[in-house]
């Protein structure tokens, strides 16, 4: 009897090459993250490149942990595992409300352990309680990451500091503009691999046009070691932070509603339809990567929706393929020249890149919401609402200047607070006292996968 399709193992070459792609087509949404909170922090370019090798090694591992298994851990599909943006925005909070920088990774890093072993206790039960997490909120939780993420590319358009005396000039924009360009360009006019990697390709052709301006910096390449390991928590121990905590434990619920989505799609894609023990594995290894990762000196780890696309457009359906990509970005890890290659980038190049990126994040949610029947008053009040709380730290960030600082790191995350309106808003009015909900209003967990499916052949076939 033949194997499964998931299951097949092609030749060296084939699966090399295959699973290159899928690292090309998450990178530039691994390597943001780290860049996001190290900016934040402060943080040299030489700890900024360890501490992006360290999410590359993070990621490498989760994947494994998620496409290979160990007991009853990892759903076994073709499913690619790398630091959330979801995490980003409370991670940023975090670090604002740090007196000494130096205290903030190890802040995170605890509370990252902490929200992952509690996710992989809960994941049996969660992947029953799927039903309170309809389109309605999942699509309205995707969009918050997408917006709560585009101020930092307009941050980084304008250039590296705030301070710099050339913030938010006409050659720094006018560097993300041709960054965004190329990238549309590319998006537009090629096809298959080089179109998946077309925000890749970005960087590198805006840092070359970058040069004669003479904003790109290769230092942290020359003085980058070809070889080197993210040495088990560098930035220190682990401090535990009762408000950073719960922030992470909001994310957590956030990126495990996002990974069960993404699931029920894959599982379609490939013909292997993920059914509630698939799921419970897949979340016990997202959330126990997670809380292995800090300890490397990474992030929270969850699904990349992005290299689902990739499969359902290649019909490569290996989890061994994914499985090797994996293997990537451990080498990747363990290089700190190649983990450096990100830090030569100039900021407001990746800015340009970043529009990209972050936008395609919230379009994702739109079109989660497209499905989540917005002709209920019902559910248009809870997107309206949910929306209009997440939105409040970016369009007025001193709102909660009167709140307590422990306080302000969960509610200055504009993601955590919009999801908690929304679930609770989902809860009172299509749950709470047995009133009638619609088939649409409260979708099926395998009627939401069905739904994912079709717009991803729907994708793949653009």
């Amino acid at each position: 009897m033949a194997d499964h399709p998931v299951d097949e193992k092609l030749p060296p070459l084939k699966m090399a090459t295959t699973g290159l792609q899928h690292v090309a087509a998450m990178y530039a949404g691994v390597v943001a993250p780290p860049l996001i909170v190290g900016a934040a922090i402060g943080l040299s370019a030489t700890e900024l490149t360890f501490l992006t090798g360290a999410c590359l090694f993070t990621a490498g591992l989760a994947t494994f942990l998620q496409t290979l298994g160990i007991w009853k851990i990892g759903a076994r599909l073709p499913f690619v595992n790398g630091v959330t943006f979801a995490g980003v925005a409370p991670m940023t909070a975090v670090v604002a409300s740090t007196d000494d920088k130096s205290d903030a990774l190890p802040i995170i890093f605890g509370a990252v352990i902490v929200a992952g072993l509690l996710g992989f206790v809960a994941a049996p039960f969660f992947s029953k309680a799927i039903r309170f997490f309809p389109p309605v909120v999942t699509g309205t939780v995707i969009t918050l990451i997408g917006i709560s993420l585009l101020p930092v590319a307009f941050g980084w358009a304008q250039g590296p500091s705030p301070t710099a005396d050339d913030y938010g000039s006409s050659t720094n924009l006018g560097l993300a503009a041709i960054t965004l360009v190329i990238v549309l360009l590319l998006r537009r006019f090629t096809r298959g691999f080089v179109k998946q990697i077309a925000v890749l390709l970005g960087l590198i052709a805006g840092t070359l046009v970058a040069i004669p301006f003479g904003v790109t910096d290769f230092g942290p390449v020359a003085d980058a070691d070809v070889v080197g390991f993210p040495t088990p928590f560098h930035f220190g121990a682990p401090q535990f932070q009762i408000a950073a905590i719960i922030s992470m434990c909001v994310v957590m619920v956030v990126s495990m509603t996002e990974s069960t989505a993404d699931m029920l799609a894959l599982g379609e894609i490939v013909d292997r339809p993920a059914d509630e023990k698939t799921i419970a594995a897949g979340l016990r290894a997202d959330t126990l990567g997670s809380a292995l990762s800090p300890v490397f000196n990474g992030f929270m780890c969850s699904a990349f929706a992005q290299n689902i696309g990739l499969v359902a457009m290649t019909k490569i359906r290996s989890r061994y393929v994914v499985a090797v990509g994996g293997g990537f970005l451990v080498l990747m890890g363990l290089c700190p020249m190649a983990a450096s290659l990100i830090a030569v980038v100039p900021r407001p190049v990746l800015g340009g890149a970043g529009v990209v990126l972050f936008g395609s994040v919230a379009a994702s949610g739109i079109q989660t919401l497209v499905r989540a029947s917005l002709d209920k008053d019902n559910n248009v009040l809870i997107v309206a609402v949910s929306l209009a709380v997440g939105i409040i730290p970016i369009a007025a960030p001193e709102f909660y200047h009167s709140f307590p600082e422990n306080a302000r790191i969960i509610l200055d995350s504009g993601i955590s607070t919009g999801c908690v309106a929304a679930v609770l808003l989902n809860l009172i009015f299509n749950h709470i006292g047995g009133r009638e909900r619609d088939a649409e209003d409260v979708t099926h967990p395998m009627e939401a996968g069905d739904e994912i499916t079709e717009a991803s052949r729907e994708a793949a076939m653009k």
